[in-house]
């Protein structure tokens, strides 16, 4: 279980939203309901990013699935006190880079690989940059945030780098498209 913390109307804006992607008023969201979203379409993680909406095996996901995830992108709460044993809040740092994580191990093993980074590169960069820069990309990333020399990079060693310190512009990217499509899909919004 997911703390969300938010306001009786930013949860009417998402069920709105929720509502306007539920064409056929089925009370579930599928993927092909997401292509409603222009900016996921034009995205080129669009279909990654649609896919953390479903758990593996999952075809449908719900309103309270729906808002679960859209919490990741809320501002993440300074000084905000939890007890001990309870879960961290959906918008926590370390909940927001498992999110970041998901995105690029495809296959689900815990690692990124350099396989899968260069996956990702080549499906947000496409034609910008040549395949040598996007070797060289993936190569210095897995390098700086490697910590065990496995050659691959695992959520701990994500973690413990963190994402803007790779120096590498794979996760910049990825920020930036996320917030990008989010803010459009979600209609977060403090106040």
């Amino acid at each position: 279980m997911f703390l969300i913390s938010v306001s009786a109307a930013h949860l009417l804006r998402l069920y709105e939203r929720f509502q306007f992607l539920d064409k056929d008023n089925r009370g579930h969201l599928r993927p092909e309901d997401f292509e409603a979203v222009l900016e996921l379409s034009e995205n080129p993680i669009g279909d990654r990013i649609v896919e953390a909406f479903f758990k593996p095996g999952q075809e449908t996901v719900d309103f309270p699935s729906f808002v679960r995830v859209l919490a990741h992108f809320r501002p993440t709460e300074k000084n905000r006190n939890r007890d001990k044993g309870q879960p961290d809040p959906a918008n926590s740092r370390t909940r927001k880079l498992k999110f970041a994580f998901r995105l690029y191990d495809r296959d689900r093993d815990g690692k990124i690989s350099r396989a899968e980074l260069l996956q990702v590169l080549r499906e947000m960069l496409g034609m910008q940059v040549t395949e040598e820069q996007l070797q060289s990309i993936a190569e210095r990333a897995i390098q700086e945030a490697d910590l065990d020399k496995d050659g691959a990079i695992s959520f701990d060693e994500f973690r413990k780098v963190g994402p803007l310190e790779l120096g590498s512009a794979f996760i910049l990217l990825t920020v930036r498209h996320l917030n990008d499509e989010v803010s459009s899909l979600s209609y977060w919004r403090s106040g």
